[in-house]
Order: C-alpha cells, then sequence, then structure tokens
C-alpha cells in the first residue's frame, strides 16, 4: 500500500445486526467495496469503549439471540470466499467465559486473524498472549492521546498487526475537535511506533475526515458510522437488500476512494 501511496481502511461491523443473518452479505459487500480488514465485533451487553450507535447496535444484536459461537459461524462462512483480514473486537469478559484456549482455537479454526478487546491492557495481556500465539492469533492494543510515551512504546512491542490509535479521549462515534492537538498527538505516535502500522479510528465518518486524520497514520478504521447507516438502510422498509447493499457499497468505497470514480475498483 506504501508503493500505491495508499491508506489502509478498516470497517467495523457487529455481528447479527441489524438482522441476525445479514451480516454474511455485510461483510461480502464491505470486503468487494475495498476495506483492508474487517473488524466483526461481538456484541456484549457492556461494551465500555463504544459510543450509543455501536452500543445499540450490540443491544439490538443481542436481542437477535446472537452468541459468540455465532461469530465464529460468520468468519468460517466469511473465510470460504475471501482472504481479506478480519479481526475479532469484544470484550475480556465473554472470553473468559468461554475459555481463553477454547475461544482462540475456535478464532483460529473459523479464520480469524487477530483479536481486539479494548479492556485488556498490554501489561496484562499474559492472560491471552500464550493462547492466542499457540493458535496464530495476532493481538492488537489500543493508545489514546492522554498515553505517555513509555507506554506507546510498550503497546508497540506487545501488538502485532497493528497498534490502534484512539483519536480522542471518548467513546467511538464521538465527534473529532481540536484538529491540531489530534495531529500533534498522531505524529507523536508515529515517532514511537516502530514495530508495527500504525492505524487511527473513532470519529471518522467521510472521505475528509479518513484523509486528514490518517495523514500521519498508515491508514484508518470506520465504525459507527457504518454501523448508523446500516441502521438507517434497515430502517427504510421501502429498501430491497440489494438496494441496502448498493447504498453501503457506495458509502465504504467512498470512505476510501472519495470521489474520484476513477480508482474506485469496479
Amino acid at each position: 500500500m506504501k508503493a500505491r501511496n495508499e491508506k489502509a481502511m478498516g470497517i467495523f461491523v457487529t455481528n447479527g445486526f441489524p438482522e441476525r443473518h445479514a451480516t454474511g452479505a455485510i461483510l461480502e459487500t464491505i470486503d468487494a467495496a475495498g476495506a483492508d480488514f474487517i473488524e466483526l465485533g461481538m456484541p456484549f451487553s457492556d461494551p465500555l469503549a463504544e459510543g450509543l450507535p455501536i452500543q445499540q447496535s450490540s443491544e439490538q444484536a443481542l436481542r437477535n439471540g446472537v452468541t459468540m459461537k455465532d461469530a465464529f459461524k460468520t468468519v468460517e462462512t466469511f473465510r470460504k470466499k475471501s482472504d481479506t483480514p478480519l479481526l475479532l473486537m469484544g470484550y475480556l469478559n465473554p472470553v473468559y467465559r468461554y475459555g481463553v484456549s477454547n475461544f482462540c482455537k475456535d478464532a483460529h479454526s473459523s479464520g480469524v486473524d487477530g483479536l481486539i478487546l479494548p479492556d485488556l491492557p498490554p501489561e496484562e495481556s499474559n492472560l491471552i498472549r500464550e493462547a492466542a500465539a499457540a493458535h496464530n492469533l495476532n493481538l492488537v492494543f489500543l493508545i489514546a492521546p492522554n498515553t505517555p510515551d513509555d507506554r506507546i512504546t510498550q503497546t508497540d512491542a506487545l501488538s502485532s498487526a497493528f497498534v490502534y490509535a484512539v483519536s480522542m479521549t471518548g467513546l467511538t462515534g464521538t465527534a473529532i475537535n481540536g484538529m491540531d492537538a489530534v495531529s500533534t498527538y498522531l505524529q507523536r505516535a508515529r515517532t514511537l511506533v516502530k514495530e508495527n502500522p500504525l492505524m487511527v479510528g473513532f470519529g471518522i465518518k467521510s472521505f475528509d475526515d479518513a484523509m486528514r486524520l490518517s495523514e500521519h497514520t498508515d491508514g484508518f478504521i470506520v465504525g459507527s458510522a457504518v454501523i448508523k447507516l446500516l441502521e438507517k438502510l434497515w430502517q427504510d422498509t421501502t429498501l430491497t437488500d440489494e438496494a441496502r447493499l448498493t447504498q453501503l457499497r457506495a458509502f465504504v468505497q467512498q470512505l476510501k476512494y472519495g470521489t474520484k470514480d476513477a480508482s474506485v475498483p469496479a
């Protein structure tokens, strides 16, 4: 991607949202629209890092009866059609309840490439590190604007796949304020993260947001804006599923390529 002067794009969706059986087609659409990797959210009743859109998507998915095992089934089906990297994003309690070793084994068997657990501090990652390594699962850790330099370096050393730079000290879906401060933080992170690609997320709603925030990173991640679009499309009962997926594809393509139609892959 560096050779193509292109930023990597990660897209987050919640498994089982808006409808239990919609996720497979949504993943395929996002993949076809140019996602370089996908984060599949495992619904949890207390997603402490998430803002309202993703919280509500988790609640809806849980009401739809989605379980941890369903995430593995979703990945297994997707993996038969695509090699695009896919990471599971969720929280530690359900993983512990499932059993760390069994969780990592099932994740690997289904085709998962890595895990993002926002409530797992890097210095406590030994809780899952051995099991993840045994099943070839990457671990991604997060940094924020208030993360000290030495901890960013430690996070980089303990991460694999990439380091997730949260753009703000807030929740997903929050508006970005103080771009100068965000830019200064990301420039600082860029000098400290040397072992992994640096990806920025939280608060990205458009191509312009993505390009502006990823100026000092290797790419960007979009979650809440996609969740809001999915909610809107599935609430519109006049739309067919095909029409919903067409609009989703157009939105995701625009996130990465803007309105330069010539650069949008067919």
